[in-house]
This record gives C-alpha cells, sequence and structure tokens, in this order.
C-alpha cells in the first residue's frame, strides 16, 4: 500500500498554516487512498497548486478547495510560498518556444499611393461616407493588393467594419484584424421542436443565465474542456505568457457590445446535403463573442507596436503594418492564430455546457470567424495575406452564419466564392448609429416595444444594441446575393447579453 501523506510533508512543501493541515491532509490521502494516486504525484500536483493557487481556485480540479483557501489567504496578503524541497516537485520546464523570425522590424516612414486601388463595393446605397473614406485609405497603402467592402460596413478604426484588405503576403495589419480578435460565430442545432421555448421557457432561461458570463468580470470557475489552455504557444512570447490567466479565468465567457448567447428557431426549408438538415424548424443556440481580454491587450500591444515601426501619415496611422519576416511579426502571428483557436473554445464551452444542461448533444454544429488575417491566393496565383474585419469568409462551399439583431433573423448562409468580394460576406446587419447617438435618442420604452412586438425576451442589454441601431438584416442579404446563398434562418427568442452595467468600450 503507498505510504500516507504526514503533516510534515506537507510542511515540506511549504508553511501551510495549522488550520489547513487537516484539509491537505484529507485531500492528499484520500487522492492516494480512493484514486490510486502515488504519494510523489499528490505532492506535484499540491506543489502546482501553491505555486499558481489563482489558476487552480477557478478551475473544477482534485485541489481546488484547497486552492481557494490558499489564493483567499494571499489576498488578505498571506503568502504561503513554495520551499525549496517543494519546488522539486514541480513539473520541468518545456524547453523555450522558438519563433521562425530572429531579427527586430526597422522603424520606416511610408507615403501612400497618389491614387488608391479600384476594389468592389456591395450595397454602396446602405454604406456611410466614413466607412467609404477608410476604404479608399487602406487601398492606398503600398502593400495592398485588392480589397473589398460589405453591405454592413460601418466606421471603425483603421480599416472600416465590414471591410476586407488584401495585402503583401508577408504583412500584417492588426488594426485590420480588429480589436476584438478572432470574434465569431457558433450555431448548436438540437434535435427539438420549437415548442421546447413555450414549454420550457423557465428551464432555457436557467440555462443561459447560469451557464454564461458577461464583461471585464465575467470568469468562469468551472471548465468544461480546457485543453485550449494546454497548447505550447502560451509560452511563445512575453505578451502571451502574462495574459494566460487572465486567459483562463475568462474561458466560457462573453464580451459585451453585440455581443450574445441567444435561443431561437432554426428554420430549414428544404434539405441541403452540405447542410445535412432535414427541412423543419429546430431548437437552436446561437453566441457571438470573441478572444476576450486576451485577444483584447493583444491588440492594443501590437497595434501600437506596428504604428511604432511602420510610420505612415496621420489619416493612415492606424493601419501600420507588422512584418512577418521579423520577431514583431511573428509574435503577432502565433497570438492572433491562438486568439482564434481560444476564442471557438470561449463558444464551445458555452455550448457545451449548456447542451449539458439539457442532456442533449448537438445534432450540427456551425461557426466561423469574422476579425481575422488569412493567407490566401488571389485567382492569378498570387499569394496575399487577406484580413476580414468585421466579414465573413464566403469562399466555394463555404458555410457561415450572418445574424441580424435581438430582434431580426440570422441565417446560415453558404460562399459563392466571388472572386470581387475577396471570398467574404457580410457580418451582420451592420450599425446605422454611433453608441452615444443610440443613448441619446432610443427609450427603453421603444425598445420595450420592439421586443414585444417581435416576442423576444431580452436578459441584459441595454438601448445602444437596440434592434433600432442596425441596418435591415434583409436588405443586407439582398444586396449580396452573388456572394452568398441563404440556407436556413434563425429566429431569436431568449438573448441574453451584458447587464448595462457590465459595458466596457467597444469596436464593433
Amino acid at each position: 500500500m503507498e505510504t500516507l501523506l504526514t503533516t510534515d510533508d506537507i510542511l515540506a512543501l511549504a508553511p501551510v498554516p495549522a488550520n489547513l493541515h487537516a484539509a491537505f491532509l484529507r485531500v492528499g490521502n484520500g487522492l492516494i487512498q480512493r484514486a490510486g494516486l502515488p504519494k510523489d504525484k499528490v505532492l506535484s500536483l499540491m506543489a502546482q497548486m501553491l505555486q499558481n493557487p489563482k489558476k487552480f481556485a477557478y478551475s473544477k480540479n482534485k485541489v481546488t478547495n484547497l486552492a481557494q483557501a490558499i489564493y483567499e489567504l494571499n489576498k488578505q496578503g498571506v503568502a504561503v510560498p513554495l520551499s525549496e524541497a517543494g519546488t522539486t516537485y514541480l513539473p520541468p520546464e518545456p524547453p523555450p518556444y522558438v519563433l521562425n523570425a530572429s531579427e527586430s522590424q526597422a522603424v520606416a516612414d511610408y507615403e501612400l499611393r497618389a491614387n488608391p486601388l479600384p476594389y468592389a463595393i456591395f450595397g454602396r446605397e446602405h454604406i456611410e461616407e466614413g466607412a467609404l473614406r477608410q476604404m479608399e485609405t487602406a487601398a492606398s497603402l503600398p502593400i495592398s493588393v485588392a480589397g473589398a467592402l460589405m453591405p454592413d460596413a460601418h466606421q471603425g478604426y483603421g480599416l472600416p467594419i465590414g471591410g476586407v484588405l488584401a495585402t503583401d503576403i508577408n504583412t500584417i495589419i492588426p488594426y485590420a484584424v480588429g480589436v476584438d480578435i478572432a470574434c465569431r460565430m457558433c450555431l448548436s442545432v438540437f434535435d427539438l421542436p420549437p415548442a421546447v421555448l413555450e414549454r420550457d421557457s423557465t428551464l432555457l432561461t436557467k440555462a443561459l443565465l447560469d451557464n454564461t458570463r458577461f464583461g471585464i468580470g465575467g470568469e468562469t470557475r468551472t471548465k468544461y474542456d480546457e485543453t485550449i489552455m494546454d497548447r505550447d504557444e502560451w509560452r511563445a512570447t512575453k505578451v502571451i505568457r502574462e495574459l494566460k490567466d487572465k486567459a483562463y479565468r475568462q474561458l466560457g465567457s462573453s464580451g459585451t457590445g453585440n455581443h450574445f448567447v441567444e435561443w431561437g428557431i432554426l428554420s430549414v426549408s428544404e434539405r441541403d446535403e452540405q447542410l445535412q438538415l432535414p427541412a423543419g424548424s429546430y431548437l437552436a443556440l446561437l453566441s457571438h463573442s470573441g478572444s476576450r481580454g486576451f485577444g483584447a491587450n493583444v491588440a492594443g500591444h501590437y497595434s501600437k507596436l506596428a504604428m511604432q515601426k511602420t510610420r505612415l501619415p496621420k489619416q493612415a496611422a492606424h493601419l501600420a503594418w507588422l512584418d512577418l519576416n521579423t520577431e514583431e511579426g511573428q509574435e503577432y502571428w502565433i497570438a492572433m492564430n491562438l486568439a482564434g483557436d481560444y476564442a471557438s473554445a470561449n463558444h464551445h464551452e458555452i455550448h457545451n455546457k449548456i447542451a449539458q444542461t439539457l442532456n442533449q448533444n448537438p445534432i450540427i454544429r456551425l461557426e466561423n470567424h469574422h476579425n481575422f488575417a488569412w493567407k490566401e491566393q488571389l485567382p492569378d496565383g498570387q499569394p496575399v495575406m487577406v484580413h476580414r474585419k468585421g466579414a465573413t469568409p464566403a469562399g466555394t462551399d463555404v458555410l457561415g452564419i450572418i445574424p441580424g439583431s435581438m430582434t431580426q433573423p440570422g441565417f446560415v448562409v453558404r460562399g459563392l466564392g466571388l472572386a470581387d468580394s475577396l471570398n467574404s460576406a457580410s457580418h451582420g446587419a451592420g450599425r446605422v448609429m454611433s453608441r452615444t447617438k443610440a443613448f441619446d435618442t432610443i427609450t427603453r420604452p421603444q425598445l420595450d416595444q420592439a421586443l414585444q412586438a417581435a416576442d423576444v425576451q431580452l436578459i441584459g442589454g441595454d438601448l445602444d444594441e437596440a434592434p433600432m441601431v442596425y441596418k435591415n438584416i434583409e436588405t443586407v442579404i439582398d444586396a449580396q446575393r452573388d456572394l452568398v446563398e441563404v440556407l436556413a434562418q434563425f429566429t431569436p427568442r431568449i438573448v441574453r447579453m451584458a447587464d448595462a452595467n457590465r459595458k466596457e468600450a467597444r469596436e464593433d
């Protein structure tokens, strides 16, 4: 039989307070006796917890309760440092992550082209002048190769929201990716009839409340699958390493602004072999969010760095780029792609937890990014970096999701691969007024009336996301019939968004 832990073993790890000795022994010896873990492995687990109690306190694991107790002591200013002997139980450090570039990007000044490159505009009559001017500037960059503007476009920072820009293959523009890196859609469809929304509305509402967290303070304690945090890329750079703990705590949460998790009805008019859903109506769960504080901090750091390295005329300053052949470019590329996988994991956490609450597995799940950069080829074979800032990939037979608003439908679409659009489509309906203007012009009774008319229950949310701030989604879809084919329609019914007091600055 494996030797049990003693108080001396615990004190050899760290100066654990006497009132916690019994708890450490109970947990440790329970793992030895009931779980069959070797004593050394239990001591290793405890050493890792003492080294980083916050991480273990915010997850469901074998030493969660111990971690919470130590973390509380740390917050009170009582340190419980790992001893020198305790450090011998820590697993060995992995080898350093090696970048593909070793040279720093030089500072350089650039001028814009005298005349912008031609680019396609879809639904021009629905696009504000500010977005058109921003796209003109983007098409004037010396690294620009091609561009397109989607019908939901509106003004943002650097590249407009709804802007698509192809640049030289070894260049990447952080602000053309966006502040919320890898913001994305995710749709889970269940083999349940829409009648469930009426019959079990209390259960569905509770499932949203119990399994969603929004905003700056939105953190989750219980994880469904935290394997995304085991990726080697989390130790690739100082910026990423310093954000890992935040990313772990926020795994499975959503942002503010237009981010949501909602129940609705997916209507399929006829069976499509690619979608593989028979005609009919289904209960569905739709979410919209991104890479949370991790992505926002990466975007802020590398946008600022790009503007320091690549100096452009004032009107184009936010379109500064990084060179992928340099350390700075490689660091951003690694962080952006990690943010993409992390954003996907966020959605999966939410969808899997809610599905578990219903004791159901989705029959299909669809998802897509819309704030990202991809290495692609133009029709002539030229390799380019395609930035889609608030634009949905719409290559031939690529499935995507284009939402409307809290009262307007969303659509499952199939890309038609139109070259002029750079294989892209809109990412939503697009705003017709700023958040400030929304607060100044829309009243709560107006919002309540719109919700009642659409038979939508709203949990959280605020006036800056009222349906009236968005373009008509049907008009936007009509403007891109050459870009996508509609396969199904999603109608919102129970919408969960950030509470009004959890707002933070966002670029949508």
